[in-house]
């Protein structure tokens, strides 16, 4: 009697196999090794990469890589954002303690689209990507509570900031959002040709 179960049970296995055979199915170790090669960073945007803002549809375009939107996020540390140069460019400068909580979007992107984003801000000669802590909730959340603290969790994002920087932009109007359309009437103004030059800045 135990011969027939445990011949059964063998059967079952070879079946079993055949099948995930037949249909290609990937092992657990197949789906994280695919999963290594393209992994996704969690990347929070506060400017004009935002949704509505002049260079989102750079995270749009399916040709630059994947991106997914997943909510709204707020930095734990106050962050000067400003709005500088003859373009009207939004940065968010690398002096923690000093501004304001600063709001942006939070979006899960692959390697391509983090590589587009480095080549627009220019990581690391000019911008530069750094890990932070963000507080971090869906849109509907943020939407149906005015505390934004009560309703979100912390999370770790990557962030474009601008390291260095001439003293006398601290001095600029803080922002702890950024649009475009904003009540500051600095309208963002960067083209393919324009360029931005380092005594702009430092």
């Amino acid at each position: 009697m135990l011969f027939h179960v445990a011949a059964a049970a063998v059967l079952t296995n070879i079946a079993v196999l055949e099948i995930y055979s037949f249909y290609d199915i990937p092992d657990a170790l197949e789906v994280q090794l695919l999963s290594d090669e393209n992994p996704l960073h969690r990347v929070f945007v506060y400017g004009t990469l935002k949704r509505g803002q002049p260079n989102h549809s750079l995270i749009q375009d399916t040709a630059n890589g994947y991106a997914k939107f997943l909510g709204i996020g707020r930095t734990t540390t106050q962050y000067p954002l400003i709005i500088a140069t003859k373009y009207n460019i939004p940065f968010l400068l690398k002096k923690p303690g000093i501004g304001h909580h600063v709001f942006g979007e939070v979006y899960d992107v692959d390697t391509k689209m983090l590589k587009k984003l480095d080549e627009l801000e220019e990581h690391p000669g000019f911008y530069e990507r750094s890990q932070d802590n963000v507080l971090f909730a869906s849109e509907a959340k943020a939407k149906l509570s005015d505390n934004f603290e009560e309703v979100s969790t912390l999370i770790k994002v990557w962030i474009y900031f601008l390291p260095k920087f001439r003293a006398s932009l601290l001095e600029r109007p803080m922002y702890s959002s950024y649009s475009n359309e904003g009540s500051h009437g600095l309208k963002y103004c960067e083209n393919e040709e324009s360029t931005i030059r380092p005594e702009d800045l430092l």
